[in-house]
């Protein structure tokens, strides 16, 4: 990677193809924790059968809050290689997975396009998913166009001051805006198959923290007006308060019922229809999955 490594808003230059961390703490060339059969995203994603899900290692956002620390700080992962990731992808299909799930793959973005490229000429035919913080620049997400089907990004904050205190990115609200333009752009208007599995079409993801109701509404008033029904808005209760959260005492405690009721509702009153909401048990460590190499 000739000048160092831009791949994301970072833009930290380090030179990865010869072995230096980025601010992601990883290579150029992809380590991965696990490539399974995963039940847990939104139902059109996941169904029955599960989706297969692939966990990158490294991570160009950090949170504070982050629930994958393991696997975002570089603590665990395999390397591997293009021509393995490819036959990862079609294991996965093989398993009777509803799409591939690439989980925050944006800084192995080179190798992960050979990888989607070598897979799809060999056979894979299901949905790609690109799970993402949504910390993305948007003309380096232009090299996944008739790649990715389904999107799957992240909407965080609106905050910039938020984004700067938890994810040590004030530049986020406008990344992220950027990133959602070029991925609606690529998606186009959702698709959905017989049994209701979504085959084409954007998710945006929105996690409620505890103290910042004020925020999440303003992320859900932003993709009701800027996007309406060209996409769907999941609305996550999950956050799960982990050790390494202490230093913020305010986030040391699950959102309560109350706040999460309050950004549904908002959602409701704006008229908002397309919008998935999420029970409070998932709010537990149990939902992480174990990042033990499995599939690999």
């Amino acid at each position: 990677m000739t000048g160092g490594c831009r791949l994301c808003p970072r833009e930290c230059l380090a030179d990865r193809a010869h072995g230096e961390r980025g601010y992601c703490r990883m290579p150029l060339e992809p380590f991965a924790a696990r490539a399974a059969l995963h039940y847990w995203e939104e139902p059109c994603i996941s169904g029955t059968e599960g989706s297969g899900a692939v966990f990158f290692s490294g991570c160009t956002l950090r949170c504070v809050f982050c629930q994958n620390y393991k696997i975002a700080m570089g603590e665990t992962g395999k390397q591997v290689s293009a021509e393995r990731l490819a036959e990862i992808f079609l294991e996965l299909q093989e398993q009777g997975a509803n799409n591939v799930n690439l989980v925050t793959a944006g800084h192995f973005l080179p190798s992960v396009i050979r990888a989607l490229q070598r897979a799809k000429v060999q056979g894979l035919s299901i949905p790609v998913v690109y799970n993402t913080s949504g910390y993305e620049k948007a003309e380096i997400l232009r090299n996944l166009e008739g790649l990715v089907d389904i999107w799957l990004p992240d909407c965080k904050y609106q905050s910039a001051a938020l984004a700067e205190k938890y994810s040590h990115a004030a530049d986020y609200p406008n990344r992220v805006k950027e990133a959602l333009t070029e991925m609606i752009r690529q998606a186009g208007t959702p698709v959905f198959d017989s049994r209701g599995m979504m085959q084409k079409g954007v998710i945006v993801r929105h996690l409620v923290l505890p103290g910042c109701v004020y925020d999440s509404k303003d992320v859900i008033e932003y993709l009701h007006d800027s996007w309406g029904e060209r996409i769907w808005v999941s609305i996550l209760s999950q956050y799960t308060p982990l050790s390494h959260v202490r230093a913020f005492p305010e986030l040391n405690r699950k959102v309560t019922e109350e706040e999460y009721r309050e950004v549904v509702e908002y959602a409701l009153f704006l008229g908002m229809k397309q919008v998935y909401v999420q029970p409070g048990e998932c709010a537990q460590e149990s939902f992480i999955p174990a990042f033990d190499g499995r599939g690999i």
